[in-house]
Parts: structure tokens; C-alpha cells; sequence
């Protein structure tokens, strides 16, 4: 059976909100780690290039968050992007619940028995995960003033260009969105819940940045190719008319 134009637009909406959902929520799970990535690449304290900088495990896959939220905002508008990026703030708050939840469980004794070599696992297990309850806080707030403000440059610039020049609204407003999420989510889940100093603050949330801003520029490319793909799912004319659509119903 033949899809129709409403059925590929909904079956689009779902993927996009599928792969922004997931990295979303895995980067709040895995964010409280820091790492060194002087370690990562080898730069010991003696080569004095990348001696000494750290950042938070959640800049691995954050980057693909902003991105899809670009790809949404093109075929579904400011409207798509918000609507996602509320649900997701949910969701993020939901996974907090349920962490805290599994967090106050008492721990099987035949568990801890197994585990004892590593130490009390129950009192890791904790702190590793409500160190976490800082992060999901800070993210929530950055992520949803990021979100708004990427969805609302991204659609000004693509009216200021007519939608040409797909390049310059996703990197323009990836940059200055991730601008707000890289140092509102360290400065609330680190420095107001947790120990960091304000100079520690600066110094991963400019790392952040830095990389993530890199990262992002260099996933142009692929933008142009998930525009490749969907304009080719969806159709020649279909697209013209859902991108138009996206772009005059939100302004």
C-alpha cells in the first residue's frame, strides 16, 4: 500500500523525535562523568598542549541533539521543534524519578557478597547515579532555554535567506545555542549541586563548547545528506510544500 505525503510527514516526525529523544536522554545518564582528554589523546603534563582539560561524558552524542533539532525545524518548524523539546524535558525529568527511585532500593546482600572485591557496589551505585540528579536539573533548564533559542535563530535565518544556505542557520544556531547549554548545565549541576569552583566551571563549560561547536560544524555534512535522504523519502514536491509550510505557519 502506497504511503501517503501525511503518512511519510508523521513517520518522519517520529524517527527525528526518536534519535532526539534517545541521545537526549543517554547524554543526561552518562554526564556526570568527567573525563580527561588530555588522557583520551595521550597529552601527558610534559607535551603542554591539552595538559589539563576535562569534560563532561555527555558532549559525545549532545551534539547530535542539536543537529536533529535543526532537521526538525526545517520540515516542521519553531512548532516541531518545541513540541519535541518539551516532550523530552518530560522525559528527562521522568528518568530522574526512576533513578532516584532505584537509587533508594535496598541492595541485595547476595549482590553486594558477589561485588565486594570492587568495594560497597550499592554506595558506588548511588554516588555515580545521584551525582547525575545535579546534571538532569541543570540540563533540563539549558536545555530547554537552548532549544528555544536554536529554534527561534534558525527560523529567522532561514526567512533572512529564503531558505537557501542550509549551512549557515544550522551552524549559526547550533553555535549559539550550545553557547547557553554548555555553561548553564555545568554551572547548575556542578558548582550549585555540586563541589566545583567557579574557574572549574569556566574551564569545562569552555571545553564544551569548544568541542562541541567543533563537532557540530563538522557534522554539517550531514545535514546536506539527511536532506538528501528525506527530501528523496518524501518527494520532490511534497518537500517543497512541507518546508514552506514550516517556514510561514511559524513566523
Amino acid at each position: 500500500m502506497k504511503e501517503t505525503i501525511a503518512t511519510k510527514k508523521q513517520n518522519l516526525f517520529y524517527v527525528l523525535c526518536g534519535i532526539f529523544v534517545t541521545n537526549a536522554v543517554v547524554a543526561e545518564v552518562i554526564g556526570a562523568k568527567i573525563f580527561s582528554v588530555s588522557d583520551l589523546f595521550g597529552f601527558g603534563p610534559e607535551s603542554g598542549f591539552l595538559s589539563d582539560v576535562n569534560m563532561s561524558a555527555g558532549v559525545i552524542n549532545w551534539p547530535i541533539v542539536f543537529i536533529t533539532s535543526d532537521i526538525i525545524n526545517e520540515y516542521f518548524g519553531k512548532k516541531g521543534v518545541r513540541k519535541v523539546s518539551y516532550m523530552t524535558a518530560a522525559l528527562i525529568a521522568y528518568s530522574f524519578f526512576v533513578i532516584y527511585a532505584a537509587t533508594a532500593l535496598p541492595p541485595a546482600q547476595f549482590w553486594l557478597d558477589l561485588n565486594k572485591e570492587q568495594g560497597n557496589i550499592n554506595t558506588a551505585f548511588n554516588t555515580i547515579f545521584r551525582q547525575g540528579m545535579g546534571i538532569i536539573v541543570g540540563s533540563i533548564a539549558a536545555f530547554l532555554i537552548g532549544q528555544i533559542l536554536d529554534s527561534l535563530v534558525f527560523h529567522r535565518l532561514r526567512i533572512a535567506t529564503n531558505n537557501r544556505f542550509i549551512w549557515i542557520r544550522v551552524t549559526i544556531s547550533t553555535l549559539v545555542s550550545q553557547l547557553i547549554d554548555s555553561f548553564i548545565v555545568i554551572f547548575i549541576a556542578f558548582y550549585v549541586f555540586g563541589k566545583f569552583s567557579l574557574d572549574q566551571v569556566l574551564a569545562v563549560g569552555l571545553t564544551n563548547y569548544v568541542y562541541k561547536s567543533i563537532l557540530a560544524i563538522g557534522m554539517t555534512p550531514l545535514v546536506y545528506l539527511a536532506h538528501y535522504i528525506i527530501n528523496n523519502y518524501l518527494g520532490k514536491e511534497a518537500t517543497k510544500q512541507i518546508i514552506e509550510e514550516a517556514t510561514h505557519t511559524n513566523e
